[in-house]
């Protein structure tokens, strides 16, 4: 998902001693020398560096688990919008959606892809409405726009694969299940629909 002592504390605690005379020469500096820059702390790790870590750790993960949980913190990472004002919506959005007011849920995620185009999540939670009510052209279109966004967001993966087996495109639905095992493999939903559609393909003779 460090603290370094310097080295003259490791001296002074260890007891060593610098040789005679040795603390004149070290503590003296020119009289028109600068004193040394201080070295900046470490930058703190951004959006985009996190999700590549956890990310990492997601493919390499074989505890399914460990991998839920890595999945978890992954999700916290694309429900992040920045802003104050679109979590809100957000919210509104979803309680709306668990309500099945759907249109309303719809108000809400309209405003938040026009007012922050570039969160992935707005998109994926308008494409999740929108398969809720059957829309399943206006969902792909937001699905596609969502992993424009976040190629590796193996919820919208998902979505997509539902659509494709929900409009009896088997061998479109297998496709994007694989790429979501590529992101997640231990995504066990995801493990038994390749099986499933595999099987099923094999006996059609496709």
């Amino acid at each position: 998902m460090r603290i370094r002592f310097a080295f003259l504390t490791a001296l002074l605690l260890s007891g060593t001693a610098f040789p005679a005379g040795a603390e004149e020469v070290q503590g003296a500096l020119p009289p028109d020398a600068a004193p040394p820059a201080a070295t900046p702390p470490p930058a703190a790790p951004t959006k985009q560096g996190r999700l590549d870590q956890l990310f990492a750790e997601l493919k390499r993960e074989r505890n399914e688990r460990a991998a839920e949980r890595i999945a978890g913190r992954i999700w916290s990472e694309w429900n992040q919008s920045g802003s104050a004002s679109i979590d809100l919506m957000m919210q509104w959005a979803q309680k709306a959606t668990e309500d099945q007011k759907f249109d309303v849920a719809l108000d809400f995620l309209d405003q938040v892809v026009t007012l922050q185009p570039d969160y992935a999540e707005g998109w994926n939670r308008r494409a999740t409405v929108h398969f809720l009510m059957k829309n399943y052209g206006k969902s792909m279109a937001d699905i596609d726009r969502t992993l424009q966004l976040e190629p590796r967001h193996f919820g919208a993966l998902s979505g997509l694969a539902q659509i494709m087996t929900e409009t009896g495109h088997k061998q479109s639905a297998l496709e994007a299940w694989q790429k979501v095992l590529a992101i997640y493999p231990m995504m066990r939903s995801a493990q038994a629909q390749v099986s499933t559609l595999s099987e099923e393909l094999a006996g059609e003779g496709i």
